[in-house]
């Protein structure tokens, strides 16, 4: 029995929907263990200076992640793995593997020794921290951490290309699984270095639960010395995402920088909304980008145009029309959401209204954040890999001068600020002007949205056009949702002050499923497409579809 049910979870999961959904529901465990951990966080430390070092902390290893392992990721693996024999996959592998293993931890042993001199030149606020001695060793520690998430990177690319999409999904929750346990075992003996032990233990399961489907496959990497005429085989597409992946960790980097110069806490509480916006991000673009990578991979290498196209239009269709919704219900309700995850222990009222008001602002940009997981994915499977790179430079110059002209802006006339409080209704509260910051992420986030749309008629003409109806239909449907939400929340409020979890969690649970109902009401008088996509997909939602074909890869129904 055990056997069975393990061979029908790891089994391939062949129709987009279908495993669209199957990411979906994982990461939804993930997420859920991602805001246990940031509960725990909060609850323990506060927005204050442990939370502060513990996100800047992990900014370096980020860039040297987005820099080096991402020269040899997954995106740029599987559509050679997916057209290669199994002996060309294995030596791909193996040379990829082993130059991150070699290169990159040669870099990280360098930036380990100078740790010290660059974090307190990054943030000069954190030498007078009691916490700097440890917020060093938590940096050396988490350079570790590159090189085995670079590593399961790598080996992702096989069980991605054979859609063994429950495993893929299933690292994740293991990684925050060793985080939980770093905080709550680790931190009280040793400090912040406890946590980042936890962060790696994490790391290398997120890694080993892929080792089985390699063995299976006979696709085991060696440790060889590297090849240049491999790795420049590889590196001569990948360099453009790596430079893109890297813009974007030069963004997060400039703008915590920037927090950390607005007062303490405000990198907890910029990093804590980001967490919370990355949850529907994560359900829903971060889900079919996955699915459909594969499929517009192999559409590309077999010259299958109009199966690309079409492949690429679903995805995109339901990317921005559950973006629309969700995005609508967590601006009525994200006061509620973080007091149910986040309002805890020391995480005082000033830091739950101020996280809210920063999630209000990020989660504007959800659905365009969507748009270019999905289209740097189209670009990548058609070779484009530049394309990527200039969005995401696009995004970084929009996102950095925004933020600094807002903050120059509102020190020379205060009624800038003044406003974004009082739009907010967080006036009073003190470290606001990591509003502004925000404000500046989110238009960033646009703008790549934007650029995204207009550079992907390069590789799939039309399916920007596509979108409209799923756009409006969402939208319609978000507003009216939106607003029952809204009505149920005033009338439950008068009933009882929402005073405890229970009561925030019950006025929130009540009002997100009124909406929601309100929602699908609304989709099904349209005769929604995107909703009926749904709806037949979790009817076919079976431990038996897991394991044979289930009709075309790409949708459930012509056209889709």
């Amino acid at each position: 029995m055990v056997r069975k049910i393990l061979t029908s979870l790891t089994a391939p999961v062949r129709g987009l929907h279908q495993a669209a959904y199957v990411l979906a529901g994982l990461t939804l465990a993930s997420q859920a263990l991602a805001l246990l951990r940031d509960r725990l966080f909060a609850h323990s430390f506060g927005a204050g200076d442990v939370l502060d070092l513990y996100y800047a902390a992990f900014k370096v290893p980020d860039l040297v992640f987005a820099l080096v392992a991402s020269l040899v990721s997954a995106y740029v693996l599987i559509p050679r793995i997916a057209g290669g024999s199994r002996k060309e996959s294995r030596e791909l592998i193996s040379q990829t593997a082993s130059f991150l293993f070699i290169g990159g931890g040669l870099l990280c042993l360098v930036l380990a020794l100078f740790a010290p001199t660059l974090l307190f030149a990054l943030f000069p606020t954190a030498i007078d921290s009691p916490n700097a001695e440890g917020f060093v060793l938590l940096a050396r520690i988490l350079l570790i951490q590159p090189i085995l998430l670079g590593l399961s990177g790598i080996v992702t690319s096989v069980t991605q290309v054979r859609r063994r999409f429950f495993l893929f999904a299933l690292s994740p929750v293991l990684y925050n699984l060793g985080i939980i346990a770093g905080t709550l075992l680790l931190y009280p003996l040793y400090g912040l270095p406890g946590i980042g032990i936890g962060v790696l233990a994490g790391a290398m399961a997120h890694l080993l639960i892929h080792i089985p489907v390699l063995v299976g496959e006979r696709m085991f990497p060696r440790l060889v010395i590297p090849s240049p005429k491999v790795l420049w085989s590889v590196m001569r597409d990948s360099v453009p995402r790596s430079l893109a992946l890297a813009m974007g960790s030069v963004t997060a980097l400039i703008l915590t920088i920037l927090a950390a110069r607005t007062g303490e806490g405000s990198i907890a509480v910029f990093s804590l909304a980001q967490n919370l916006q990355a949850v529907p991000l994560s359900l829903i673009a971060a889900s079919y980008a996955t699915a459909a990578f594969p499929v517009l991979a192999e559409s590309m290498e077999a010259k299958r145009y109009d199966t690309f196209k079409a492949t690429l239009s679903a995805a995109a269709r339901h990317i921005v029309f559950w973006s629309a919704i969700l995005s609508v219900l967590i601006l009525v309700l994200r006061a509620h959401i973080v007091r149910i995850v986040l309002g805890t222990g020391a995480f005082d009222w000033d830091a739950t209204r101020l996280t809210a008001a920063i999630l209000a602002l990020l989660v504007i940009g959800l659905m365009a954040q969507g748009i270019v997981l999905l289209a740097s994915r189209a670009f990548y499977a058609a070779q484009k890999s530049w394309n990527p790179l200039l969005i995401q430079i696009g995004g970084l110059v929009v996102a950095v001068l925004s933020a600094v002209g807002l903050l120059v802006l509102s020190a020379q006339f205060p009624a800038v600020g003044y406003f974004v409080e009082a739009l907010l209704r967080v006036e009073g509260v003190p470290g606001t002007d990591i509003l502004l910051i925000a404000l500046g992420s989110m238009l960033g986030s646009v703008a790549t949205g934007v650029f995204a749309l207009v550079t992907l008629r390069a590789v799939a003409p039309g399916v920007a056009r596509s979108l409209v109806r799923p756009v409006f239909e969402g939208a319609a449907s978000a507003i009216l949702g939106g607003a029952a939400s809204y009505g149920v929340l005033a009338f439950l409020g008068n009933l009882a002050p929402a005073t405890t979890l229970l009561v925030v969690f019950t006025e929130a649970f009540i009002a997100g499923m009124v909406g929601l109902m309100v929602a699908a009401a609304v989709l099904a008088l349209l005769a929604n497409r995107e909703f009926k996509d749904l709806v037949d997909s979790l009817k076919r939602m079976k431990p038996s579809t897991a394991l044979k074909p289930s009709g075309p890869v790409l949708s459930d129904r012509p056209g889709a």
